[in-house]
């Protein structure tokens, strides 16, 4: 659907590196298959897209868990790269109206994608307790920290859950993820929403970082941030820069994002700064 989304190592690699020299603290990676883009679990693959990046930046790292049906298999790009943090999906979904996004699109770079998009009425993406669980205690016994995305209220309610079984530990790092098929939308009455029931749960025990899809990445990224919230901004959720333009790259969409915080008086945080505010591991920790 883009020309300048990466799936090779080094491309990945180095929107990452450039997206933290425009102001990213927190890189968040999904690894591909360098031959025909697809989507991967590989440790390897994952281990060359971070040397790259860590010989190069100091930026977090944050390595989805998203995937497969194997726990391990979704933790094997976490483990082997030693991450400071992963994502940890807190409910099982079911995304709605991806064929018909398809259908829209005449040709397709690979063949795979075809079927990704033509098949998605019978795809869950499935995060069972058992799942969230084995995940959760793993990675959290090895110090990676785990970012809780949230795609709806109930997922919030999933996270108190597993902090009550003792599996999550206070406080709590949470993703609220608005207008993906599935889970909740994008009204601004939403946000408050979602934020008034997370300080009901946790009160000053978590963190807060917001992200929605397409077209209202920026405008709910900037509302979250007028109310507290961190912002993720990337490919991965919207593929424009404005109406009508594709972003060339992630940076674009961060160095966007940054002068808009910087108008509304706030500060970008430095990834030292976060590494303290998020409770990750000191420098010397890090592999």
């Amino acid at each position: 659907m883009s020309p300048y989304l990466p799936y090779t190592p080094a491309d990945i690699a180095r929107q990452a590196v450039d997206a933290a020299r425009a102001g990213a603290a927190i890189v968040h990676l999904h690894a591909r298959d360098p031959e025909d883009g697809r989507p991967t679990s590989s440790g390897k693959v994952y281990k060359e897209i971070v040397d790259r990046i860590r010989d190069q930046s100091d930026v977090i790292i944050n390595i989805t868990t998203s995937g497969p049906s194997d726990p391990a298999q979704r933790m094997e790009g976490a483990i082997e790269c030693g991450a400071e943090m992963a994502s940890l999906n807190m409910g099982t979904m079911s995304p709605m109206g991806r064929s018909s996004m398809g259908s829209k699109i005449k040709d397709f770079k690979f063949e795979w994608e075809k079927s990704f998009f033509t098949s998605d009425k019978e795809k869950i993406y499935r995060n069972t307790e058992g799942t969230i669980e084995a995940i959760a205690r793993e990675l959290g016994q090895r110090g990676t920290k785990l970012e809780c995305e949230c795609y709806d209220i109930g997922h919030l309610y999933n996270v108190a859950y597993f902090v009550a079984q003792g599996v999550l530990k206070l406080p709590v790092t949470i993703q609220t993820v608005f207008g993906f098929s599935g889970g909740i939308g994008v009204d601004p009455a939403n946000v408050v929403h979602m934020r008034t029931i997370a300080n009901q749960l946790f009160g000053d025990q978590w963190h807060w970082s917001i992200l929605a899809a397409g077209k209202h990445q920026t405008r709910l990224c900037a509302m979250g941030a007028a109310m507290g919230a961190n912002v993720r901004v990337g490919m991965e959720d919207n593929l424009y820069l404005r109406k009508g333009e594709l972003a060339k790259s992630n940076a674009e969409q961060v160095a966007q994002m940054r002068q808009i915080l910087e108008l509304m008086s706030l500060e970008v945080s430095t990834a030292e700064d976060a590494r303290q505010t998020l409770g990750l591991r000191a420098a010397k920790e890090r592999p």
